[in-house]
């Protein structure tokens, strides 16, 4: 994927947009000006009027970029084909402050995939956030939630915030550890 950091945008049309970290939702209104600061996992953290904000993939024609490509399985995938791509898909989802993605931040507890009686599956997942009062809690939630059911025969990821154990950085993989100079 094509880095994006500090590339000027020009706001094409009016866009939900989410402020970095209140995770207040607000419109980024046509002809706003800013920067993207983070371009990962097919969303967009730009900077615009001296504040942060994540706009979804869904919306990247907003700013002028093209959205992510929907996964694929293999026809006669398994549930366990289904659980492998729901972790490839979480490793696209990132916090919109930290280049790292949120596997790799360790805040993915579990991943357990269903089969219903028609085929279809649900995918049930247990995470948690670095710190509990993160004001983008809900909004990493979701993200992972669309990325899930973006997967064709998943009906529905049920994605549950907990906070038990309570994440550490210890947590984090060693690459994660790393990046963040952690290590």
């Amino acid at each position: 994927m094509r880095r994006h950091e500090n590339e000027p945008i020009v706001v094409q049309r009016d866009v939900q947009a989410v402020i970095i970290p209140a995770g207040i939702e607000v419109k980024l209104r046509t002809g706003s000006v800013g920067y993207i600061t983070q371009a990962l996992g097919g969303s967009f953290t730009v900077y615009v009027e001296g504040n942060l904000f994540r706009i979804a993939g869904s919306d990247a024609d907003a700013i002028g970029k093209e959205p992510p490509v929907r996964p694929e399985l293999p026809p006669g995938a398994s549930d366990e084909d289904v659980r492998e791509l729901a972790w490839q898909q979480m490793r696209t989802c990132y916090d919109p402050e930290i280049p790292v993605n949120i596997v790799d931040l360790g805040l993915i507890y579990e991943c357990a995939v269903t089969p219903e009686q028609d085929g279809e599956r649900s995918v049930d997942i247990k995470m948690t956030l670095t710190a509990p009062g993160c004001g983008m809690g809900d909004f990493l939630a979701q993200d992972v939630r669309e990325k899930i059911e973006a997967i064709p025969t998943v009906r529905e990821a049920r994605v549950e915030l907990v906070f038990e154990p309570p994440w550490e950085a210890s947590m984090m993989s060693e690459a994660a550890r790393l990046q963040t100079g952690m290590l």
